[in-house]
C-alpha cells in the first residue's frame, strides 16, 4: 500500500513533465563508456557545451534520455554538492526480457547481485522483474521489465 501526497503548502512553484538528463561523476570515462555501451547498449556522444566551447564533454544516450558524465575531480559547474563516483542507484527499463539479460550478463562474467537471479521489485508505474549489477564505479544498476498487473 502506498500513499501519494501533494505539496503541503498549496500550489507548487511548477509542475514537472519528465527527466531530461542526469549526471554521473565517474573515475574513468573510458571504463564507464565501455560498460554502458557494451553491456547496456547505450550510445556514446561527445559534445561541446555552449557555455564552454573549448571543452569536450561526454554523454550516454538511450531511449529519449541522456546521462552526462563528469570526470571525478574535473566536474563541470554547477555540480552536485557531493559529486562522488559510486553513489548512484539507477533503474533502467529494458527492451529485452530480463531473463535473457541475466543469461547474457552471466556469460560475460558480470557479477549479478541478489543471488544472481531475477527478482520482483516495485517501479514508478508498475511492479518490475529486475536484475542488479554494479557499474565500474560501484553504482547500483537495476535492469528491469514492467510486469502486467
Amino acid at each position: 500500500m502506498s500513499t501519494i501526497t501533494a505539496a503541503a503548502s498549496g500550489k507548487p512553484v511548477c509542475t514537472l513533465a519528465s527527466l531530461d538528463h542526469l549526471v554521473l561523476t565517474v573515475r574513468s570515462l573510458p571504463d564507464t563508456i565501455k560498460f554502458y555501451t557494451e553491456v547496456l547498449g547505450m550510445a556514446h556522444q561527445s559534445f561541446t557545451s555552449p557555455s564552454d566551447p573549448g571543452t569536450t564533454r561526454h554523454a550516454l544516450l538511450f531511449g529519449s534520455q541522456k546521462i552526462n558524465l563528469h570526470q571525478a575531480g574535473k566536474e563541470f559547474e554547477p555540480k552536485a554538492r557531493t559529486a562522488l563516483p559510486g553513489t548512484a542507484d539507477l533503474c533502467f527499463l529494458a527492451n529485452d526480457d530480463v531473463g535473457e539479460v541475466l543469461k547474457k550478463l552471466i556469460e560475460k562474467g558480470i557479477e549479478v547481485l541478489e543471488g544472481g537471479q531475477v527478482v520482483k521489485r516495485t517501479g514508478a508505474r508498475s511492479p518490475l522483474r529486475s536484475v542488479y549489477v554494479r557499474d565500474p564505479d560501484g553504482n547500483l544498476i537495476e535492469i528491469s521489465n514492467p510486469t502486467v498487473q
